[in-house]
C-alpha cells in the first residue's frame, strides 16, 4: 500500500491527473471519429457545406439544358400529366433541333389514360364508326416510344420503398465491369423499382434512377452514382445520360475494401464515397439553363439552347413538390441537381472526399493532441490562446487550401474538436486547482479581514499591500435633502425607515455600477463612489455625469411610485430629493488602513472637493453640481451651467463650478440657452463690480419663463449683492466667494 501511494504522489507530480484523462479523451474521440455517428458527420458536411457557399464551382461552359414543366407551361397546356403525344412533339422538336441526349426526370408507370382505345371505351354518346376509328388509331404510348426511337432518350425510373411488380427480364442492362471489392454490398438499396410501360422501357437508349436522397438534415449533397432497386444494378439518371453520350455499353466500378472508389465510362471516371455517391460540386442557382416547355412546343426557343446539348425535362413548378435544398440555395428543383452533376462531370470541376483524408485526419488529431497534452501546462494563457489560435487558424487553412486548389474535401471538424476538448479539459483542471487554493486563502483570513478584501485576495494574492497608486479619479458624493423630516415621519417604525433606504439606496447604487462606477461606502442615506479604479475607464467624467442622471431619473420614478401609495393609503407625501457632487483630478487609492484591517478606498483634495460640492447643491438650485475639470470633460454631451467661482474652506485656490441639467437634447433646447444667457449675463456683472447691471440682469431674469430654474441662483447672487453694497469688497476682489460651512 506504501508504494502505492508513492507511485501515485509520483506520477501525480510527473504528469497529474488532468494529462491521464485528457490520453482518455483523445482515445475517446478517436473512437468516435472511426464510428462516425450521425452528428459527427452532420458537422462535417456542415463545414464543406460552408465551402461551398463561398467558393461556388465557375460555369466555364454550358453543356446541359433544362426543358422546364414549369407553371407557365401548365398553364397554357394543362395539368400534369399531359397527353403523351404531346410529349412526344417535344421529344421530336427537341431532336430536330441537336438534342444530344434527352432525359426524363419523371417516370410514365401507367398507360397514358387518354389513349384513344380508352376514350372510345370511356365516352359517351359515341357511334360505332367512330368508336371503331378510335380503337385503330395507335395509342398515345405508341406514338411517345415512336418518338423515343427516333432520338436517344434515356427515361428516368424512381427506387421504392417496397418490391413492386416483377421486373421484365427482356429489357437490356447496361453492362457492368468490377475492378477490386464486390461493390453491391456498398450500394445503397431500395426495396422496389418503379419502371416505365414496357413500350416505353424497350424504346428508349438508356435507363436511369432520379432518385435523390437527402441526408438526415434535409440538404441534398451527395447522390448516388450507382444503386441496387429491387435487385437491379441501376445507374442514375445523370450517369446514364453520359454512357448514351459517350456510346459507351459498360460502367466499369471500381472498389477497395473500404468501399466504392470511383465509376468510368468512355472518357471519364467520377470519384464516389465509399456508397457509390458523387459530392456534388454546386454552381450558384442558374436560371439561364431553364427553357419553358411551352417555348419549344411553339418553337420560340433560340436553338443554340438545344443545339448539341443534354437535355433534361423536369419541372420546377412548385405545386409538382420537386424542390430541393442544397448547401447553396435552399430551394433548387430537383432536376438542376442532376444538370449540376452533368456540368460538374463534363467540365471536370468535381470535387471528392479521399480514403486517405480519415487517415489524415487521425494522425492531425493524434500529434496536436498530445502536443498540447505535454506543452500546455507550461504556457501561460496569452501564449495558449495565441498558439490555440494559430492551430485553428492552420487547420482550417489547410483544409480550405485543399478544397480551393485541388477540390478534396478534408476535414478540420475532428482534429479541432479533439484539440480543443484536450485544451478545455486543462483549463478546467487549472481552474480548479485555483478555486482551491482560494478556497484555503479564504478560510485562512475570513477571520481577520474584511469579505470584500478576502475575495479581492482571492482573486489577485499580490494586492494584499497597504498603500494605494495615484490616478486621476471622478469622485462622486450623493445625499438625501430633508432626510430629517422624513425621518421623523417613521419616528414610531423603524423598520419602515429601513425599507424606505433600501428602496431609495438600490436604484441609485444600480445607476452607479451600470456606468461603471465603484461603490466606496453608505454613509446612513448617503452613497460615496469613484469612477477609474480599480479598472481602467477612459470615459470616467462622463460616466460619472450619466450615473447622476440616471440617479435623478430614478428617484423621480420612486416618488412617483410613493405618492400613488400615500394617496391611497390617505397619508401625508413627502417627497425624496437628491444632491449630488461631482469633481476630477488626482487621488490616491488603494487599500487603506491598518495591517489588521483595511478597506480599497480613495482620499485627496479632489475627494474633498466633491463632497463639498454635494453639500451646496442645496444653496444653489441644482441638484448636480461638477468641478470645472468634470466639466470641461463632458462640455459637450451635457447642458452645463455656470454657477460660481468659490473658495472651498481648506483649499487655497478657488474653484469655478458649475450645474449639469441634463444630456446633450437638453442643451440644444431654446429654453436652457436662454437660461444660459441669463446666467452669463448676471455673472459678467457680478464679476466686474457691476452690482446695478447684475441686479438688472436678475431682474429680467425674474420676468421669463426660466425664473423658476433659477430662483435659488437669483436669491442667493442678490443677498451677495447686496452685502457687497454695504461692504464692497477689497480692491483685489477677483470674484470668488468664500464658502464659510464644509
Amino acid at each position: 500500500m506504501k508504494r502505492l501511494r508513492v507511485l501515485r504522489r509520483w506520477f501525480q507530480r510527473r504528469f497529474g491527473y488532468a494529462r491521464l484523462l485528457c490520453l482518455a479523451l483523445l482515445i475517446g474521440f478517436a473512437a468516435l471519429r472511426a464510428a462516425d455517428p450521425a452528428p459527427v458527420e452532420e458537422i462535417r458536411v456542415r463545414t464543406f457545406d460552408f465551402f461551398q457557399r463561398i467558393d461556388p464551382r465557375q460555369k466555364t461552359a454550358r453543356p446541359v439544358t433544362i426543358v422546364d414543366i414549369d407553371d407557365k407551361s401548365l398553364e397554357k397546356i394543362g395539368q400534369w400529366p399531359w397527353p403523351r403525344t404531346r410529349i412526344a412533339d417535344l421529344i421530336t422538336e427537341l431532336t430536330r433541333l441537336g438534342a444530344v441526349v434527352i432525359a426524363f426526370d419523371a417516370v410514365f408507370p401507367e398507360p397514358d389514360r387518354l389513349n384513344p382505345s380508352d376514350a372510345a371505351d370511356t365516352f359517351r354518346n359515341l357511334d360505332e364508326d367512330t368508336r371503331a376509328k378510335l380503337r385503330a388509331l395507335p395509342s398515345n404510348d405508341e406514338v411517345f416510344a415512336e418518338a423515343i426511337r427516333k432520338s436517344r432518350v434515356v427515361l428516368g425510373e424512381s427506387g421504392a420503398a417496397e418490391e413492386l411488380a416483377a421486373l421484365d427480364k427482356t429489357l437490356p442492362v447496361t453492362g457492368l465491369a468490377m475492378l477490386g471489392e464486390e461493390p453491391q454490398r456498398f450500394m445503397f438499396q431500395f426495396p422496389g423499382l418503379l419502371r416505365n410501360t414496357k413500350v416505353l422501357e424497350h424504346a428508349a437508349a438508356g435507363r436511369g434512377l432520379f432518385t435523390i436522397k437527402p441526408e438526415r438534415d434535409g440538404i441534398v449533397r451527395r447522390v448516388p452514382m450507382i444503386m441496387l432497386a429491387q435487385g437491379q444494378t441501376m445507374p442514375s439518371l445523370s450517369f446514364e445520360m453520359l454512357r448514351v453520350a459517350t456510346g459507351s455499353g459498360t460502367i466499369l466500378i471500381k472498389s477497395e475494401k473500404a468501399g466504392i472508389k470511383s465509376l468510368g465510362i468512355k472518357g471519364f471516371q467520377l470519384p464516389t464515397d465509399g456508397n457509390g455517391q458523387l459530392w456534388v460540386h454546386y454552381a450558384r442557382q442558374d436560371p439561364s439553363l431553364y427553357v419553358p416547355v411551352i417555348n419549344v412546343l411553339q418553337k420560340t426557343v433560340a436553338p443554340e439552347m438545344i443545339a448539341g446539348k443534354l437535355v433534361l425535362i423536369g419541372t420546377s413548378a412548385v405545386g409538382l413538390n420537386d424542390i430541393k435544398t442544397t448547401p447553396v440555395s435552399q430551394n433548387m428543383p430537383g432536376v438542376e441537381i442532376h444538370a449540376q452533376i452533368l456540368e460538374s462531370a463534363l467540365t471536370g470541376a468535381v470535387i471528392s472526399q479521399p480514403i486517405y483524408g480519415i487517415a489524415v485526419e487521425f494522425a492531425t488529431a493524434l500529434l496536436f493532441g498530445l502536443l498540447v497534452i505535454a506543452f500546455a501546462p507550461l504556457f501561460g494563457p496569452i501564449t495558449l490562446v495565441a498558439l490555440g489560435g494559430a492551430f485553428a487558424t492552420a487547420l482550417i487553412g489547410t483544409s480550405a487550401f485543399f478544397y480551393t486548389q485541388h477540390r478534396l474535401l478534408i476535414d478540420f471538424t475532428y482534429p479541432l474538436m479533439s484539440t480543443t476538448a484536450i485544451y478545455l479539459t486543462l483549463i478546467f483542471s487549472s481552474f480548479v486547482r485555483e478555486q482551491q487554493q482560494r478556497k484555503q486563502i479564504r478560510g485562512a483570513f475570513a477571520q481577520y479581514m474584511s469579505p470584500v478584501l478576502v475575495e479581492q485576495l482571492a482573486q489577485s494574492p499580490e494586492r494584499l499591500v497597504l498603500g494605494g497608486e495615484e490616478r486621476e479619479m471622478t469622485i462622486m458624493f450623493s445625499d438625501m435633502r430633508g432626510f430629517t423630516s422624513i425621518s421623523e415621519t417613521y419616528k414610531n417604525d423603524p423598520q419602515g425607515l429601513t425599507a424606505l433606504m433600501n428602496r431609495f439606496l438600490t436604484p441609485l447604487t444600480n445607476a452607479i455600477l451600470a456606468r461603471k462606477g465603484y461603490i466606496d461606502k453608505y454613509m446612513g442615506d448617503a452613497i460615496m463612489a469613484f469612477w477609474n479604479a480599480p479598472l481602467d475607464d477612459k470615459g470616467h467624467e462622463l460616466n460619472a455625469c450619466e450615473a447622476a442622471l440616471d440617479m435623478l431619473e430614478h428617484v423621480d420614478e420612486l416618488n412617483q411610485a410613493r405618492e400613488q401609495e400615500a394617496k391611497e393609503e390617505g397619508r401625508p407625501f413627502i417627497p425624496l430629493n437628491v444632491g449630488v457632487g461631482l469633481n476630477t483630478g488626482i487621488c490616491v487609492v488603494g487599500n487603506m488602513g491598518s495591517d489588521l484591517k483595511f478597506n480599497y478606498s480613495v482620499f485627496g483634495d479632489s475627494v474633498n472637493l466633491a463632497s463639498r460640492l454635494e453639500g451646496q447643491s442645496k444653496e444653489y438650485g441644482f441638484p448636480i453640481i461638477v468641478g470645472s475639470r468634470t466639466a470641461l470633460a463632458v462640455k459637450d454631451k451635457f447642458a452645463i451651467l455656470e454657477l460660481d467661482f468659490i473658495m472651498v474652506k481648506g483649499k487655497k485656490e478657488p474653484e469655478v463650478i458649475y450645474a449639469i441639467a441634463g444630456r446633450e437634447d437638453v442643451a440644444q433646447s431654446g429654453r436652457f440657452q436662454r437660461l444660459r444667457n441669463l446666467t452669463i449675463e448676471m455673472l459678467s456683472c457680478y464679476r466686474t463690480r457691476d452690482w446695478d447691471g447684475a441686479l438688472a440682469a436678475i431682474a429680467r431674469g425674474r420676468k421669463t419663463d426660466e425664473a423658476r430654474s433659477l430662483e435659488l441662483l437669483y436669491n442667493l447672487y442678490e443677498a451677495r449683492i447686496r452685502g457687497y453694497l454695504e461692504n464692497p469688497p477689497p480692491e483685489d476682489w477677483n470674484g470668488a466667494f468664500a464658502l464659510l460651512t464644509k
